[in-house]
């Protein structure tokens, strides 16, 4: 959430930042008015508090009937007390729910407008020419068949749509590419984490997947849980409400989960294959900084995602988001796309996020520096989400017969092999 004072001090920056994000400018207004609601009822009920505990001084000491009108006085006091302290609790609580409506601060950098009004920063190797090669490339779930690697059919049979199984050599290809993941991030100074894949209410409002993402989330009704989408949250909620010492930022965590997502408002996009699926793993950076950090933290994690790319020799451009297409946690975010053949266009592959300290605040985390208690920023970025990379890797690195070429930086993860062959049927 956004710093209350903020909001007081410069309620038109809050508002254009809104309007940029396209979304509900009164929110805004009516938030101010609660505050005001709630900061006027406190000053009451303090006053009240006050002069009923100075009232409740002189009663022993009266006698009589001035005892009985100090008696008569308090009793009427006790009632505004009550009312008082009803009206504080009642604007707080709408104070706290507007407040949660409220996305992230805009950057001032970043370009406004929605999904298709992202500006390209750079773009990093340049895609094959099958047609130049004399052939015509092959789909990944074409690829992954021949390979033995990749089952929609039974996927489908067993769990439903946009369901699968890796089997063979795309099970062990997803192993290796975690590992590879990892290897880069612990050298990095990242901490490994597995992290647990349900989460409480708490966890995932905190991290802002509850607002325009909640369509998204999987709920286990019986128990009050959420199956994560990404280990964002628990990594994010693992700190919540602590206080970490200045003197051990920035963290950064590595986290490996499996991923669920509804994919609502998908139908119809990416049905073929498992380029948009409901379960997939992801090896996922997380930083906890100072928030003076946390912009060249970002620019941090992404370097770490193109080196990640590179290393995989694809080809991918790096894209910075408009302000439509933020999630509400997020200042700025960053996509790395890489090419895919088939599709004739870059899809996203990594993303990274820098939250400033909308998350901290809503998770109570803070950091004391020379005695001095606040909020601190955290950051995410994926870096190996499975499914997509694997997409990815059989597209670019297909060859004419239909085996797949194993990047040079991912042998050592597959013993040593550097061709994925097709099996016999």
């Amino acid at each position: 959430m956004i710093d209350l004072r903020l909001l007081r001090e410069d309620p038109d920056r809050v508002r254009a930042s809104q309007r940029a994000r396209g979304e509900d400018v009164a929110v805004v207004d009516a938030l101010l008015s609660a505050d005001e609601r709630r900061r006027s009822s406190s000053v009451r009920f303090d006053e009240l508090r006050a002069e009923q505990k100075s009232l409740g001084k002189l009663i022993p000491k009266a006698s009589g009937d001035e005892k009985a009108e100090l008696l008569k006085k308090a009793g009427e006091l006790s009632a505004s007390v009550k009312t008082a302290d009803a009206e504080q609790d009642q604007a707080a609580e709408e104070t706290q729910r507007l407040l949660l409506q409220l996305g992230n601060l805009v950057h001032p950098d970043v370009p406004v407008g929605g999904e298709d009004d992202f500006a390209v920063l750079e773009t990093v190797g340049t895609p094959r020419d099958f047609a130049a090669e004399g052939f015509t490339p092959k789909d990944h779930l074409e690829l992954g068949e021949l390979l033995g690697a990749i089952d929609t059919e039974r996927g489908a049979k067993v769990s439903g749509s946009r369901f699968y199984y890796l089997t063979g050599v795309g099970a062990l290809l997803e192993f290796a590419l975690v590992n590879a993941a990892i290897a880069q991030a612990t050298a990095a100074g990242f901490i490994p984490v597995l992290t647990p894949a349900l989460v409480k209410p708490k966890a995932m409002e905190g991290t802002g997947f509850l607002g325009q993402a909640a369509d998204d989330v999987y709920h286990l009704d019986k128990d009050d849980l959420f199956l994560v989408g990404t280990s964002e949250v628990p990594l994010a909620a693992y700190h919540m409400d602590e206080i970490l010492d200045v003197s051990q930022l920035p963290r950064r965590y590595a986290g490996f989960s499996s991923c669920f997502r509804r994919e609502a408002g998908s139908y119809g996009k990416d049905t073929r294959g498992i380029f948009r699926v409901h379960q997939f793993d992801k090896v996922e950076m997380f930083v906890y900084t100072t928030p003076e950090e946390a912009e060249a933290e970002h620019q941090r994690l992404l370097e770490w995602e193109k080196q990640w790319l590179t290393s995989l020799e694809l080809p991918f451009r790096v894209i910075d988001l408009a302000s439509g297409d933020l999630g509400a946690s997020a200042t700025r975010k960053f996509d790395c796309e890489a090419w895919i053949p088939t599709q004739g266009k870059y899809r996203e592959l990594t993303s990274t996020s820098n939250t400033t300290e909308f998350q901290s605040r809503r998770l109570s985390i803070r950091m004391r520096e020379d005695k001095r208690v606040r909020p601190l920023a955290t950051l995410n970025g994926t870096l190996c989400a499975v499914t997509r990379t694997i997409v990815a890797l059989l597209e670019n690195h297909q060859q004419a017969d239909g085996s797949v070429r194993v990047p040079e930086g991912l042998r050592p993860y597959l013993g040593g092999r550097e061709v994925l062959e097709p099996v016999a049927r």
